[in-house]
């Protein structure tokens, strides 16, 4: 893994233990590292962070409301499955909201954010060439969306925007095998990043809106 996704997946420090395991738990539902329909064992997620349970029981919770987990009387908790159906919705909500925060993003980032976007985008443009696995690809898509999304300096965009970006990358995630190729996807992410970091409101929208619309046009090539 690079030195720059490395930098982008780090969990910020001082989070609590409730947030820690919500976070990991997140992506790695998020990436199907726990597949759709895998029990979730609070006792055993516990074990495997060394921490307590009752932090993972306040995880799970919040990974329901994501729509990331889903509990059962009796039964048990399970990862939700991948609801291809919902492709449709997803996206119908994020070619709104994603050239919003990338438009906000290039009016809002601060000097340091933006000499970030310029070094990821730079990161992203060294990967052409490079024998990069689709899951690693797909760690970058994560988390430069995220970087967008703080940079946009509205904490409720942000927060929508991440579940519904996580429900996309699900549904991308499922679908990689029958990918022919991520790398072209990933790619597009360089010039949104120095649009947004030349602060070019007008491009970095049409970037963002074209980069969800090629998102659900290939995934639909495929089905």
């Amino acid at each position: 893994m690079s030195a720059a996704l490395e930098a982008l997946e780090s969990v910020p420090q001082g989070t609590s233990l409730a947030e820690n395991a919500y976070l990991l738990l997140r992506d790695r539902l998020i990436m199907l590292d726990i597949k759709p329909g895998d029990p979730i064992n609070d006792g055993q997620i516990a074990a495997e962070l060394g921490i307590g349970r009752t932090p993972v029981r306040e995880a799970i919770k919040r990974l329901e409301s994501d729509h990331l987990v889903v509990s059962y009387p009796r039964r048990g908790t399970f990862a939700t499955g991948v609801d291809i159906t919902q492709l449709a919705e997803v996206s119908e909500i994020r070619e709104l909201l994603e050239p919003l925060a990338s438009r906000k993003a290039a009016r809002m980032a601060s000097p340091a954010m933006r000499s970030e976007l310029r070094g990821v985008a730079a990161a992203i443009r060294d990967l052409e060439g490079q024998d990069n696995s689709s899951q690693e690809l797909m760690r970058y898509d994560i988390q430069v969306h995220r970087l967008i999304y703080k940079a946009s300096a509205n904490a409720h965009l942000e927060d929508v925007l991440i579940r519904y970006d996580n429900l996309a990358t699900r549904i991308w995630c499922h679908m990689l095998e029958k990918m022919p190729s991520v790398s072209g996807h990933i790619s597009e992410h360089a010039d949104l990043l120095t649009a947004i970091a030349d602060g070019d409101e007008d491009r970095a929208a049409e970037l963002a809106l074209h980069h969800v619309v090629s998102f659900e046009e290939t995934i639909r090539k495929v089905l």
